[in-house]
């Protein structure tokens, strides 16, 4: 267990609007700013499913002594303005501000407010690579997935904003960065403290988990942010499912309800939605002793929350053929990295036909295309190396 939080130390302010950020906050805390007092603010979203996960994920940050204070920061046109202008006081008082989405329009605008000497970065997923590489560059923040795709208006009347947390978030005379993540870094920036996520408190506060026979899918919202076709994506899990013999399939907070339906009825897997991140739930178990994923977080932080276990995780690649005509030009590139940057995974190799952009399903002419995977005795061409 973690030290209970106390108030010695400078004043430390954490905006999260996920549960994944939310969990790494108390990492840091954990690792970094033992007996430091805590105050952790939701930027409360809208989606049910996060909200869920949030509620449960403040309720463990209370129970180490950390202050929760949530606001329902998108509750109408004008939550936002009394959401900022209430916790005006508390950035202005801040000695040290830790943020886990340097992307957001909300936590840029809450970057102009703070006078706060000490900024920290905690995991947004594999976001935080993008950020690192961004940042290292001097580039505009854009999420991968956005990058390449023209600025919309929003874009451009946000713009002073995004690049006044941009100056913000690089070190000077009188500011210090510090980035907390698991995640690997091809770049980084001058001036930047980098310290290892290792997931030590979820290791200390949960498990070790009962292990089955079995095998276990972690889903993805690559088809509700546009990256994946959904017939691709449908197939892909379809086979991967059969052929590692998976019976359930954990969902992402972000997956439509339409295309759960669809997977439970198409492939037969029992669908999950977790109700805390997956690394707290694998390490509570019961869980699969193959974990199968695609290209996302999970593949970098799930064999650290897993550590010690027989626990093995196994990543698909997402072939060019099932991206979107809309995909941004550097999915592809980003998706691979995520994959080959992974340590303790095992890749696995399928196949899919590419000749055409939508190729038709002979079996079923208005499906997608067949998709084979490798069986797994011979899927398995890992660990793969970072």
């Amino acid at each position: 267990m973690s030290p209970r939080a106390g108030n010695a130390g400078p004043h430390t302010l954490a905006f999260v609007e996920s549960p994944v950020q939310l969990l790494n906050v108390l990492e840091w805390a954990h690792a970094h700013a033992p007996g430091v007092g805590l105050t952790l603010v939701v930027l409360s979203p809208l989606d049910p499913m996060t909200r869920g996960q949030l509620r449960r994920m403040s309720d463990l940050a209370r129970d180490e002594g950390h202050q929760v204070r949530w606001e329902e920061a998108r509750g109408g046109p004008l939550a936002p303005f009394q959401t900022i202008g209430g916790l005006t006081g508390l950035l202005r008082r801040a000695r040290r501000v830790v943020l886990g989405d340097p992307f957001s329009r909300y936590v840029q605008l809450l970057l102009t407010i703070t006078h706060a000497r000490d900024l920290v970065v905690v995991d947004d997923g594999t976001a935080t690579m993008e950020f690192v590489g961004q940042l290292a560059r001097g580039e505009r923040l854009v999420r991968w997935h956005r990058k390449g795709g023209r600025p919309g208006p929003r874009d451009v009347i946000f713009a002073p904003v995004s690049a006044s947390a941009r100056r913000r978030l690089t070190p000077s005379g009188s500011r210090r960065i510090e980035i907390f993540s698991s995640m690997p870094m091809a770049e980084t920036p001058a001036g930047v403290t980098v310290r290892a996520n290792t997931f030590a408190w979820t290791r200390a506060r949960f498990g070790p988990p009962r292990i089955t026979k079995g095998a276990d899918m972690v889903g993805t919202s690559l088809v509700e942010t546009g990256v994946v076709d959904d017939g691709r994506y449908l197939e892909a899990v379809r086979v991967l499912a059969k052929t590692h013999g998976a019976t359930r399939y954990f969902a992402h907070r972000r997956e439509s309800t339409d295309k759960l339906h669809r997977l439970a009825v198409e492939t037969g897997l029992e669908i999950v939605r977790p109700e805390l991140p997956l690394e707290l739930i694998a390490r509570r178990g019961p869980i699969g002793r193959t974990i199968l994923s695609f290209p996302s977080t999970v593949v970098h932080t799930l064999p650290l929350a897993l550590s010690g276990t027989e626990v093995r995780v196994a990543v698909c690649d997402i072939d060019p053929a099932w991206l979107t005509e809309n995909a941004s030009p550097r999915a592809q590139g980003f998706l691979s990295g995520v994959t080959g940057t992974a340590r303790d995974v095992h890749r696995l190799s399928p196949t899919a036909p590419t000749a055409a952009p939508n190729p038709v399903n002979p079996t079923n002419p208005s499906g997608p295309a067949p998709f084979t995977a490798t069986p797994p005795s011979a899927g398995l061409v890992g660990p793969s190396a970072s």
